[in-house]
């Protein structure tokens, strides 16, 4: 169950320092609301985004996303050991591995669900795997957040399509400001999860790092040697920013 006592704080972040079991147990009830929650997974990224500094527009949404969510997973074992060292033990459960037990273990079976983002070929794969869930699909242009437009339409289908759960698949900062105007609209209902490559991790798109890896701290390498050029500059460039904040956290 999630309450106040099991809200840690670390790095400007209230984690929910639950376990996945829990969480899976809250957004479960969450679904079955009348009003519409959204659930965020805070990785290294993440947290440097929240401390970048800069007092534009989207940085002071993507804050105002985070304190809104129901719930603040952590989705980082770097984050985890960095809070370790400092004395704070944090649970890690991590976006992938939710939205893995969701499809997988037959908790979405008979439920609707919404995908934001995607492409054309990733709802009818899903169907071929999970046909007990209801699965409708709305793909945004890029560069989403300077459209305004297009922050409506997502809105409306999430308004149009009431459906039980949301996976906001378009990345971060997008899928977290844009699921907060969803819940501050008020017109929708159920409960949204913010996911970064999860479904493609699902559908065999994109290779998971191996459990041993995780272990070890080191899914990150594991995908930056995946997918070079696409991740290099999140890793060794904007990742390292976090043991700056760290350190002016003192």
């Amino acid at each position: 169950m999630h309450t106040e006592k099991s809200v840690t704080h670390f790095l400007g972040v209230n984690f929910s320092n639950i376990s996945e079991d829990d969480a899976i147990s809250v957004i479960s009830g969450l679904s079955q609301s009348e009003s519409f929650n959204y659930i965020v997974t805070p990785n290294v990224d993440h947290v440097v985004m929240l401390h970048d500094g800069k007092s534009d527009d989207v940085t002071a949404c993507f804050r105002g996303a985070y304190e809104s969510a129901a719930l603040r997973l952590c989705d980082s074992r770097i984050l985890q050991l960095l809070a370790k060292i400092r004395g704070i033990e944090l649970e890690v459960v991590t976006g992938s591995d939710l939205t893995a037990r969701l499809f997988e273990h037959g908790l979405l079976d008979g439920k609707a669900v919404a995908i934001i983002g995607g492409d054309q070929a990733m709802v009818p794969e899903l169907m071929k795997r999970f046909p007990r869930v209801s699965l409708v699909q709305h793909i945004p242009p890029m560069g989403v957040l300077k459209n305004h437009q297009a922050i409506e339409d997502i809105e409306a289908f999430v308004v149009q399509h009431l459906c039980d759960y949301v996976i906001f698949a378009i990345g971060a900062p997008q899928s977290e400001i844009i699921a907060r105007q969803c819940f501050e609209a008020g017109r929708a209902k159920g409960v949204a999860i913010c996911v970064g490559a999860s479904l493609e991790f699902i559908l065999g798109r994109k290779a998971r790092a191996p459990v041993w890896v995780q272990s070890v701290r080191s899914e990150w390498l594991f995908r930056m040697l995946c997918e070079p050029r696409r991740l290099w500059r999140r890793y060794l460039l904007t990742g390292p920013k976090i043991f700056r904040i760290v350190w002016k956290s003192r």
